[in-house]
């Protein structure tokens, strides 16, 4: 149980609460350094799951605790972006983002009790949907208020925001359409049918 990867796991379970209090420290860099741990977590999944099968150390646990680790992270990312923008279409497009992990956890729980667990395993299309989601997170949570050099020339913040924004967009859209995909997977067994 405590491989290396769940170590790493754990440890990303412990920068939640972490991630919240830096969030609402009284303090001028509270964005910035709760947008680090959060891209500190999402180093550390991609980390974890590379070192399991790099070093031979993949188990039920592991299996268990990186998603539950990565969907509490994620979610409280999405609640905190809610209650600071106050925005209709931010909270609109975080309710399908959780809605949706709630959603595939229950398809995967029902076809894992009919044996077609492997079915419904993580696509491709939902590594992009993470990749995006974390990084439209990121830029979301830091929300810049002053210019961010690109390598050698200085641009206003807005660009950054523009694509945080976009890669939200892209986040919701690919959310909606992997759980679409679940769904027409899961259909015919939830309907009774081999």
């Amino acid at each position: 149980m405590w491989t290396i990867p769940n170590q790493i796991t754990f440890f990303r379970i412990i920068l939640i609460p972490v991630f919240i209090i830096v969030f609402y420290l009284p303090v001028s860099w509270n964005h910035f350094g709760a947008a680090f741990v959060f891209w500190l977590a999402a180093i550390s999944d991609g980390l974890d799951g590379y070192l399991a099968r790099r070093l031979k150390q993949t188990t039920a646990f592991g299996a268990f605790i990186d998603p539950v680790a990565d969907k509490l992270m994620v979610a409280a990312a999405l609640v905190i972006i809610v209650q600071d923008y106050q925005n209709v279409w931010i909270s609109v497009a975080a309710f399908a983002m959780i809605g949706r992990e709630i959603f595939i956890s229950a398809i995967r729980e029902f076809m894992s009790s009919h044996g077609q667990r492997d079915a419904v395993a993580v696509s491709s299309l939902g590594k992009i949907k993470t990749a995006a989601q974390m990084l439209a997170l990121i830029g979301l949570l830091w929300r810049p208020t002053y210019d961010i050099p690109l390598i050698l020339f200085d641009f206003p913040q807005t660009w950054f925001m523009n694509l945080a924004y976009l890669l939200y967009f892209v986040a919701t859209i690919l959310t909606i359409w992997s759980m679409i995909q679940y769904f027409t997977i899961a259909w015919p067994v939830l309907k009774g049918k081999k």
